[in-house]
């Protein structure tokens, strides 16, 4: 890596090396105004994208507040044209916008001619407008408000939507937030949450696991005073979603219901799997017309980072409604942040990690990474394995099974959460353990028994695939071993440690195991995974498994 700042012109991507790395002030300073991956060039270096920079000006920061950020926290001087690059980048957010024009409907605006000419001269967005109004007004075709949006994104030229949403079928919701003495308050953090999504329209809030973002959600819908269509990762999930909007509105059974494999219930708040609605049935989705033809006021997308491609394609239709996503990690493996940021809306809430522990409001973590050997006969089978057999060979050592035995043993009476994705590894874990294993083919009944169970203390170890990797509320896990996971995915890392992050009642620290193969792709994944924990402030304490006792 270069000494210094340094940006790469191919995508605009800055490196950043902070001058103290070790410093909170200085990642969540400019975590504030931007996406921020951090590089493999350098242990302290930092991305910042365009993404990035135009998430933060739909968010009020101007090239000011990121250029002050810079000049505060690098290492090295800042090059002055990269300084200008950055407000540039800035600049093109919003020098498009879509907006209600009172006799021609959808237009789309520019404060400048030579940008409309220059988008309109590509053939895709040229075939979603209608006539020119006027050198700096073209009609958009009704329908076409998503694409356009997706479409002017991919080309540098992010459109601010401005055109407002119709009001759907009015239905009150009310929030039993300080009605009574002992009953639950917003925390501040959460109405800004809400206060920020409904003065922007739609776009994502992004919280950590076990901050509370279904209140959030429940909130906006109160807010919204409309029906509500939630979306979520599985019938759990939305099971979940059911019990929290009972305790914490209006909402009666009656006015909840469950879209699921299941049950197919509409009603004036419906909770749908995006399963059911991406099953497909001789090359069609008929449950998405369950989006279409009722008159939701607000969607919310739980877990909005693992859209499934036709509800994105869903999404472009329905720009008409606000959305709200809600998220821990902004971050999808498919590189299709951008499609969030286009048809969910951009991020509009963001409160680090380490923030949000500060406060009590989630449970502090010791993150751990445990190094374990191969067997020679296991390093004589990896040394001459297929790239593709190696991860699994690494990540599936019988090693790790043994380490994963001593971590339970040390931390008795904790409730434990032993995590991984070979299902034959966690079946032999299972069973050494003595637990029960919840996996893919696990029923729903049974799945929410064990769960139950393990939230009442009559089980206290419990082997989980990939399964409980989302929207699991688990109170009382104060310890995880992950022994194996979804090769480099950052998500799945962050996901797995906010199992453990909702605060614990006697105040203790939740311990986080990654169990690891010393000198293989095992730990370069390892490394690639635990980047987004660390720009939240998370550090790994490094250990050897001979070290446990």
């Amino acid at each position: 890596m270069a000494d210094g700042p340094l940006i790469v012109q191919g995508d605009k991507t800055i490196l950043l090396e902070v001058a103290h790395p070790d410093a909170y002030e200085a990642r969540h300073a400019i975590a504030t105004f931007a996406e921020l991956e951090r590089a493999p060039e350098h242990v302290h270096s930092y991305r910042i994208t365009p993404l990035g920079l135009w998430n933060a000006r739909a968010a009020g920061h101007d090239a000011e507040h990121v250029v002050d950020a810079l000049l505060r926290f690098s290492r090295y001087p800042v090059p002055h044209p990269l300084l200008l690059d950055i407000a540039e980048t800035m600049a093109r957010y919003g020098r498009l916008r879509l907006e209600k024009d009172p006799v021609h409907g959808l237009v789309l605006r520019s404060d400048d001619e030579m940008i409309l000419a220059e988008v309109s001269h590509t053939k895709k967005v040229a075939a979603l407008l209608g006539s020119r109004i006027d050198p700096l007004t073209a009609v958009v075709h009704g329908s076409a408000r998503g694409e356009l949006k997706a479409l002017l994104l991919k080309a540098g030229w992010p459109a601010e939507d401005l055109a407002g949403y119709v009001d759907g079928t009015a239905h009150l919701i009310a929030l039993t937030d300080g009605t009574a003495p002992g009953q639950w308050t917003l925390r501040p953090y959460q109405r800004r949450a809400v206060e920020n999504f409904w003065a922007g329209g739609s776009g994502v809030v992004v919280l950590p696991c076990g901050a509370g973002k279904t209140i959030v959600g429940a909130a906006a819908m109160a807010a919204s005073g409309t029906t509500v269509l939630i979306l979520v990762t599985n019938t759990v999930s939305a099971r979940q979603w059911k019990a929290e909007l009972l305790k914490r509105t209006s909402l009666t059974e009656s006015e909840i219901g469950e879209y699921s494999g299941a049950v197919k219930e509409v009603r004036p708040v419906t909770i749908a799997t995006y399963q059911v609605l991406t099953t497909r049935r001789n090359g069609i989705y008929p449950h998405l017309e369950l989006l279409n033809d009722h008159d939701w006021g607000l969607l919310v997308y739980d877990e909005v980072h693992l859209l499934p491609a036709p509800i994105f394609r869903m999404s472009a239709d329905l720009q008409a409604r606000r959305r709200l996503g809600l998220t821990a990690t902004l971050v999808r493996e498919d590189g299709r942040e951008g499609e969030v940021f286009a048809l969910i809306g951009p991020k509009r809430f963001d409160a680090p990690w380490k923030e949000i522990e500060a406060q009590g409001y989630i449970a502090p973590a010791d993150c751990v990474e445990v190094r374990v050997d191969l067997s020679r006969p296991e390093h004589l089978a990896y040394a001459t394995a297929d790239d593709g057999e190696r991860y699994r060979l690494a990540a599936t050592s019988p090693a790790k099974t043994v380490v994963a035995q001593a971590l339970v043993a040390a931390h008795p009476g904790e409730q434990i959460l032993v995590m991984g994705t070979y299902l034959d590894q966690l079946d032999e874990l299972a069973e050494r353990l003595d637990a029960p294993l919840i996996k893919g083919n696990t029923k729903v009944a049974e799945r929410e028994r064990l769960f139950e169970d393990f939230r009442q203390g009559l089980i206290s170890v419990l082997v989980v695939s990939k399964v409980a990797n989302f929207s699991l509320d688990l109170p009382e896990a104060s310890v995880a071993i992950q022994v194996s996971g979804s090769f480099g995915s950052r998500q799945e890392e962050a996901q797995r440690l906010g199992r453990l992050m909702r605060p614990k009642k006697d105040g203790r620290t939740a311990r986080f195991y990654t169990l690891v193969a010393r000198n293989t792709v095992d730990a370069e994944f390892a490394a690639k995974r635990q980047r987004f924990l660390a720009e939240q402030g998370y550090a790994y304490r490094i250990i050897d498994a001979a070290d446990i006792r």
